[in-house]
């Protein structure tokens, strides 16, 4: 059987053996108490890296896979970790060959290849979908705000960052930018402006029909149909799937009502925007799949 590993490092450590587009065998997570989050955040690459070896070696495969994919937040080019604001401990480490140093040991040298965690649930999404012959573009709505890509193509797609207002108080980006859509959308961001409500009391509140609370839910709203009619604009038409944990407040009506004020040219029309279920199996199985074509030459990847 030829397979792959998909593994994902984001608030927690996720790997399994991926083949034919699916989970083989078991999705391992460390820690594996779902209540545990940002468990990696103040923990040393290092310590990190030899916990994720020493899980990939207790899947108890036989058989050394054909490729190894890794998805984790950041700015990340030919295996570099240029930036990650969420796992600061990983900025300018090569990954690609840590990661391929670490499992050495274990399989020998298997191509490994590195990806942002939105451009692996893209992929995971897109395989899950049946949609691996088409352009899939993913918002992970949740902490902060991801913007994933498939088929993978070399960039640095932080579209979470894209600037949706000009109003200089809205500063409530953790990257500390200006009128940033993760300023309005992040989770983390939405606590720090209404520090007397929770993101869950402040949508109930708007339901209710408190002032303060549907105006920012139509802000909130109308900053992501501006994320998603820069990307129409810029990438073209096509599938837009939205996950994460904060999709629940979504409205689609409403998103489409923003984004038909925004994108009026004919040939850009053809969008689709659908809220779908994502989390840490996706992910891993869109790690091994960008892996997978990584190996093949057939996409951008390194």
């Amino acid at each position: 059987m030829t397979y792959g590993i998909g593994i994902l490092i984001s608030e927690r450590i996720a790997l399994a053996a991926v083949s034919g587009n699916a989970i083989h065998g078991v999705l391992r997570l460390h820690p594996e108490d779902d209540s545990i989050s940002d468990s990696l955040r103040g923990s040393p690459a290092e310590t990190i890296i030899q916990s994720l070896a020493k899980h990939v070696r207790q899947l108890g495969l036989t058989e050394p896979p054909s490729h190894i994919g890794l998805g984790m937040p950041g700015i990340i080019r030919n295996g570099i970790v240029e930036d990650s604001p969420n796992l600061v401990q990983f900025k300018g480490l090569n990954m690609q060959e840590l990661v391929s140093a670490a499992l050495a040991p274990i399989f020998g040298r298997v191509p490994v290849s590195i990806f942002n965690d939105a451009d692996v649930m893209a992929a995971g999404i897109a395989a899950m979908h049946g949609h691996l012959d088409r352009l899939v573009r993913v918002w992970t709505l949740g902490t902060g705000i991801g913007y994933g890509r498939y088929p993978f193509r070399d960039g640095v797609w932080e579209a979470g960052h894209s600037v949706v207002t000009l109003d200089p108080k809205e500063n409530y980006c953790g990257c500390g930018g200006l009128g940033h859509l993760e300023g309005v959308m992040g989770h983390r961001s939405m606590r720090l402006r209404f520090m007397d409500l929770e993101p869950d009391e402040v949508f109930a509140q708007a339901a209710a029909g408190e002032a303060r609370c549907v105006d920012f839910v139509k802000l909130w709203h109308r900053a992501l149909a501006a994320g998603t009619a820069t990307s129409i604009h810029l990438d073209g038409p096509g599938k837009f799937f939205i996950t994460g944990s904060n999709s629940r407040f979504l409205n689609l009506t409403l998103l489409k009502e923003y984004l038909h004020t925004m994108v009026k040219l004919s040939p850009l029309q053809g969008y689709q925007v659908e809220v779908v279920s994502g989390g840490e199996e996706v992910a891993t199985i869109g790690a091994a799949v960008n892996a997978s074509q990584a190996a093949a030459g057939t996409n951008g990847s390194t």
